[in-house]
This record gives structure tokens, C-alpha cells and sequence, in this order.
């Protein structure tokens, strides 16, 4: 495995693994990378140099992986932590709820969880508010 610092062409720099340097060509001319930020398919390997410690004292600091790096990884964070602090999880039983606050069988309340993509069409198309988040519940991650 190597890792490879990348940059966008709107400046965003992110790492990423690939499996050797072949893979990462081969991805690239097949159009199949894109910046984790912002999603432009224009990447290319940025100027990086090998870590090398001599002691544990020159190692830099580590970041925990589940730490936010970017600001777009810290906006996603402070959106989750809202989420999860403000609405209840109602699982899957997302669509029954949210359509029984729509019709008035229900108290309204914000609510967040999980449905299928033909469930969510069909409150869409009746006019009940719902958007798509971009995060699973915090147990259900790896």
C-alpha cells in the first residue's frame, strides 16, 4: 500500500491509499478519483516528502482517524453532533413517522433515521419535507 497526499484543482489537499503506483495511474486515466472536499475530478499527487522519525520526541502529534481534519470534515461533525443532540432516531421507521407528522397523526418533532429510496421518492412527492443526510448513525459506523 501507498499513500499519496493529493490536491484538487481548487487548492483542497487530502491523503489517500491506493494499493501501489499503478493503481493510483490507473485510476487517475480512468477518471475515477475525485477530491474528498469538494468532489472535483481534477486530482493530482501533491509535493510530499517520507516521514521519517528518529525518536518518538520528532514525531509529530497524531490525529485520531475519527478526528475531523478539513473544514468540510468539521462542518460534517458539528452537523452530526447537532443532528444527533436536537432530533430522535427513529431507525427505520423514518418514513411512517414523518409522513404521520405531515398528515396531522402525529406531533411534530424533528426526527432523523432510515429509509429506502423508493419510500423517501414517495414523501417527496406528497410534500413531506425530508432531505438526505450524509452520515449513518454514529453505532451503526465502522
Amino acid at each position: 500500500m501507498i499513500r499519496y497526499t493529493l490536491r484538487c484543482a481548487d487548492g483542497h489537499e487530502f491523503e489517500s491509499w491506493f494499493q501501489s503506483a499503478g493503481a493510483f495511474d490507473a485510476l487517475a486515466r480512468s477518471g475515477h478519483l475525485s477530491c474528498a472536499v469538494c468532489g472535483s475530478p481534477r486530482v493530482e499527487k501533491s509535493l510530499m516528502a517520507p516521514h521519517v522519525a528518529a525518536d518518538a520526541e520528532a514525531s509529530p502529534p497524531k490525529r485520531a482517524l475519527s478526528a475531523p481534519k478539513s473544514p468540510a470534515e468539521q462542518a460534517l461533525a458539528a452537523l452530526r453532533k447537532h443532528i444527533e443532540k436536537s432530533a430522535d432516531y427513529v431507525g427505520r421507521d423514518f418514513a411512517t413517522q414523518a409522513r404521520a407528522m405531515h398528515l396531522g397523526d402525529a406531533p411534530e418533532r424533528p426526527i432523523w433515521g432510515e429509509t429506502r429510496p423508493d419510500e423517501a421518492k414517495a414523501l417527496l412527492e406528497d410534500g413531506v419535507p425530508v432531505a438526505p443526510l450524509p452520515f449513518r448513525r454514529a453505532k451503526d459506523s465502522n
